[in-house]
């Protein structure tokens, strides 16, 4: 029986809502690059501008930490978990990288994590990942590739390369626990909750890491040079804390539970997409030909990975009523048949044209 019209609907506006915040996250994410570099030219460590990030963002997140104050016990491995690598790893694994290998390369390596996502879900979770996906991370990938322009500085170092790659199942670590409650109803943890506990762990981790006592704290009272343009170092700072952190999480992690992590990681592939695209407009750096190339291609394979559907996996509901079988997570099970339908019901054959035809 097809699925009715009204519940058709909600699913394509909670993915439409879905990618609609994926995007969001992804130009988040990409403009903190551009907002740190005039920090980074003007005397502030990499590493420093890492923790005055996080930790900016863990205070503005503190009245949303204490109006869930019951969930570190009720989800401390998730909360954990989620500080460890959504936050702090990610970063602090990312920067390392930069201070052994060319930028190019270690964002590629970072940004093979929606394969390895794809990788978790069938062999961990052990759930069937659709071939438009799969597709969809080997076009972004190779555009990422041909953006990053991974050939202009191949050295080879086994430790930067380490470090990339630990970026790399750390950001898998955020689309995964992302993802986790997201279909447990009232139950579910709350994502805000999550993501301001997240950051505080993160900023306590970073605080070990980076030593800030040591940061060139007057910096943030001069001005900073935007290609040129003078910029007060204090704006700059709100626009990574507030827009690039706080903005970029909140919209990440609730695109994740709308979509699915492999969906949102191959979107995700357009932050990077994004950050060249700033770069040439705020900072002045020229996009070659094989740039442009590569992004169109990034986004030809985040179109295709969205429009994908899961595989379903259960069976339908059986004519006298019963209980569903088993089936994927965004599957929406048809009504049991009455009695009187039993007669009418349509053959196997036809029961799958009609069930293509619902999904055309």
């Amino acid at each position: 029986m097809p699925v009715p019209t009204s519940r058709l609907s909600q699913r394509r506006s909670g993915k439409g809502a879905g990618l609609t915040l994926a995007l969001v996250s992804a130009l988040a994410f990409g403009g903190s690059g551009v907002a740190a570099k005039p920090l980074i030219e003007a005397g502030l460590d990499p590493l420093h501008v890492v923790w005055l990030r996080v930790t900016g963002a863990a205070l503005v997140m503190l009245p949303v930490a204490v109006r869930h104050r019951a969930l570190p016990r009720r989800r401390p491995a998730l909360l954990a978990g989620f500080g460890l690598l959504a936050v702090a790893g990610v970063q602090a694994c990312y920067f390392a990288a930069l201070s052994r290998i060319p930028v190019g390369v270690a964002l590629l390596v970072e940004y093979l994590a929606p394969a390895l996502v794809l990788g978790w879900v069938r062999f961990v979770q052990r759930r069937p990942v659709t071939r438009a996906a799969a597709l969809g991370v080997v076009l972004a990938a190779g555009g990422l590739a041909c953006v990053v322009e991974v050939w202009a500085g191949l050295g080879f170092d086994a430790l930067g390369l380490l470090f990339a790659l630990g970026a790399a199942c750390c950001q898998v670590g955020y689309f995964v626990l992302s993802d986790q409650g997201g279909d447990a109803g009232d139950e579910a943890p709350d994502p805000l909750g999550v993501i301001a506990y997240g950051l505080l762990g993160g900023a306590l981790v970073l605080t070990v890491v980076a030593r800030p006592w040591d940061m060139a704290w007057p910096v943030l009272a001069r001005t900073a040079h935007m290609n040129g343009t003078p910029v007060p170092a204090v704006a700059l700072l709100a626009w990574i804390v507030l827009v690039a952190t706080v903005l970029a999480y909140v919209t990440g992690v609730l695109s994740v539970r709308r979509l699915s992590p492999q969906v949102a990681g191959v979107v995700a592939c357009l932050e990077a997409v994004i950050a060249t695209v700033l770069a040439w407009v705020l900072l002045g750096e020229h996009l070659s030909v094989p740039q442009v190339a590569g992004g169109a291609v990034v986004l030809l394979g985040a179109f295709i990975a969205q429009s994908s559907a899961p595989v379903a996996t259960g069976t339908a509901p059986a004519a006298t009523g019963g209980a569903p079988g088993p089936a994927a997570t965004d599957t929406v099970p048809a009504p049991a048949a009455t009695a009187e339908d039993a007669s009418a019901a349509p053959s196997g054959a036809e029961r799958e044209l009609s069930a293509r035809g619902t999904a055309a």
